[in-house]
């Protein structure tokens, strides 16, 4: 368990907070670029407690900045998105992506005001299709782009969805590397469907290891295969919210998810699916994007999604699946099909992470072997947030961009060889090669 203490720490994400500090270091991946239109209607925004408004400017280029206007206030998610900036509509104050006031119609020609006046700004990079910014104190001191796979895979080979998760980036993370849960939370008590097919059903008693590393942890789970051979799975946690999943059904395909923290109790899930060396097979894209007969596999389907306001964060992201509506809970379904009684992989997730409270006070855990990745992954966490704050000691590697180069490995081993020497090199991930071991 943790101590309320150190939960606090690690959930806490606002400016001036360790954690916050510490997630400022690193690029931030926060929306897809086909949402922002040049001149186009801007987009509502939240990052680690912040409010901000994203637009694309006459130029194509990406900015961020705050969502109020600096002169009185006003929502710039409402300002006229034209000529190279972003104009507030209550006075005209324009502003260019780096936060510089471009014009102020209501001032005098000769005023020199607008050279002393700027909005809060954060610079942006794109990489296919994904838009990241950097919002740490001294812009030139960001690292590069973090090599991750699924953002240099061709566009063919991926599928990326987002969705709001009304909890902390740490509890919907920490759901990722829990590889104990799944043949249970998403099974089924009848002896339909592929999920009773998936290799971790023969063992539901698995044995974890897990090896730290720079880019962050490994959390294998061993279960035994058959007498002479164990079934390893190899979950990865890296550096500074991401989680990688192996591969294990029919179509096997690499995938995780970007935990990017909105705020201490909203989460941005970025989930990513996507095959190394080959386009994405359409059958998975469709039930990605789709879903199944009215249920949710681990990417927000199209049909997922509720309207909201714009001025509302994230506003088209978020979904019907929540809290207020017990999350599609179905008791018959439940009692005659569903193990959970709810309505697909990523929702069953969510409803377990979030259902109780978007803070849940970790001290009341009772934690088990089972739970060694979550204990493992928090005193990594609590070490680097630790040597940042007391030491000024950032993660080491963390401005190599190849660090990030990694994959979760599903694999059948011998009983006595090791997963951290025979799996090492299929951990690596190598552009454009295939798994390198079979499935």
């Amino acid at each position: 368990m943790l101590t309320y203490e150190d939960n606090e720490a690690l959930v806490r994400v606002g400016s001036g907070t360790a954690m916050g500090n510490l997630f400022r270091l690193y690029w931030i991946p926060f929306l897809p670029s086909r949402d922002l239109e040049i001149d186009g209607q801007p987009q509502r925004i939240k990052l680690l407690g912040e409010d901000l408004v994203a637009f694309r400017d006459s130029a194509g280029k990406v900015g961020l900045v705050d969502h109020a206007c600096p002169h009185r206030g006003a929502p710039m998610m409402l300002g006229r998105n034209e000529g190279c900036g972003l104009r507030c509509v209550y006075h005209g104050w324009k502003f260019d992506i780096s936060g510089n006031v471009l014009d102020m119609p209501v001032e005098p020609e000769d005023s020199r005001f607008k050279n002393k006046v700027k909005i809060k700004s954060y610079p942006c990079q794109e990489r296919n299709g994904m838009v990241w910014t950097f919002m740490g104190a001294d812009a030139d001191a960001a690292p590069p782009l973090p090599n991750l796979e699924w953002n240099l895979v061709p566009e063919e080979n991926v599928v990326v969805t987002f969705r709001v998760q009304e909890c902390n980036w740490l509890q919907a993370l920490e759901g990722e590397i829990d590889s104990a849960h799944a043949p249970i939370l998403h099974g089924r008590v009848d002896t339909g469907g592929s999920i009773d097919k998936w290799v971790a059903t023969r063992d539901l008693r698995p044995t974890f290891e897990c090896a730290n590393q720079d880019f962050g942890v490994s959390i294998a789970s061993r279960r035994v295969f058959d007498e002479d051979t164990l079934y390893w799975r190899v979950n990865q946690f890296l550096m500074p919210f991401y989680t990688l999943v192996p591969p294990q059904s029919n179509y096997p395909e690499l995938s995780g998810h970007a935990w990017v923290p909105i705020d201490d109790e909203n989460t941005l899930c970025i989930m990513f699916s996507y095959h190394p060396s080959q386009p994405m097979y359409e059958k998975s894209r469709k039930l990605f994007t789709e879903g199944h007969n009215g249920r949710e596999t681990g990417h927000a389907s199209r049909n997922a999604y509720k309207q909201l306001s714009p001025m509302t964060p994230y506003a088209k992201y978020r979904t019907r699946y929540n809290f207020d509506n017990g999350y599609g809970f179905d008791y018959e379904s439940q009692q005659k099909t569903w193990f959970s009684g709810l309505p697909g992989l990523w929702v069953q997730d969510a409803a377990c992470q979030s259902g109780v409270s978007p803070i849940y006070d970790r001290s009341k855990e009772h934690l088990g072997l089972s739970d060694t990745g979550i204990t493992k992954t928090r005193r990594f966490l609590l070490e680097k947030l630790r040597a940042y704050r007391d030491r000024g000691a950032k993660p080491k590697r963390m401005a190599d961009p190849d660090l990030y180069l990694v994959r979760a490995i599903s694999i059948k081993l011998d009983k006595n060889a090791s997963w951290i020497d025979e799996g090492g090199p299929f951990m690596q991930a190598r552009l454009g090669e295939d798994f390198g071991y079979k499935i």
